[in-house]
């Protein structure tokens, strides 16, 4: 029974995240979203007291997966740290670039609009960017350790180049071109790369 209940949260979670990264949240409602997942009312309520916490916890299960991928990423111990960063950031402008929206940035794509909508939301949204910043801050210290990434501060550069894709991914998505992620890659690998 258990499972069958983690499988209905899941779904729910899985086709929520569809239809809010492809058209954001508030444009999304409840009964949408109940017909697209295929359950009824009393299900989503017995999982979610309200939309916001349906929200709240969508944003957690993205994080919980995104830093999975990050760890799978960044810790391929094979690469130098700076190739593994480079790899996530052209992963990063590949996916602000694809058509698919549902495959863009969840960060990107609520980020501005709950801020004022939801505390609650917008602390998962933080806390969850704080773990990315976390991992990208890590990888660079691998990085300086590994001679492959320019001697700097890691927790800084990791903050200065998440707001910088942050802000070109959402350029791209109002120029619909990619030219503001190229011009953030340029600076990431003239932030990260060594001289000489």
């Amino acid at each position: 029974m258990k499972t069958s209940t983690q499988d209905t949260r899941q779904h729910i979670l899985d086709t929520g995240y569809q239809l809010i990264a492809s058209r954001g949240f508030a444009s999304v409602g409840l009964s949408e979203l109940l017909k697209h997942a295929q359950v009824p009312k009393g299900s989503f309520y017995h999982y979610f007291k309200s939309k916001e916490q349906f929200g709240e916890a969508l944003i957690k299960h993205y994080f919980d997966d995104y830093q999975l991928r990050l760890n799978s990423q960044f810790g391929d111990k094979t690469l130098p740290a700076y190739t593994r960063l480079i790899e996530y950031w052209q992963c990063w402008m590949a996916s602000q670039a694809d058509s698919c929206s549902s495959q863009k940035c969840l960060v990107v794509k609520l980020s501005a609009e709950v801020a004022d909508l939801s505390e609650p939301m917008r602390l998962a949204l933080l806390k969850g960017t704080q773990i990315v910043q976390g991992a990208i801050s890590d990888c660079i210290q691998a990085g300086i350790d590994d001679g492959s990434v320019k001697e700097t501060s890691p927790n800084d550069t990791a903050k200065l180049l998440y707001h910088l894709w942050i802000g070109a991914s959402l350029m791209a998505k109002l120029s619909k071109t990619d030219s503001g992620l190229q011009q953030a890659m340029d600076t990431t690998e003239l932030l990260l790369k060594p001289s000489g």
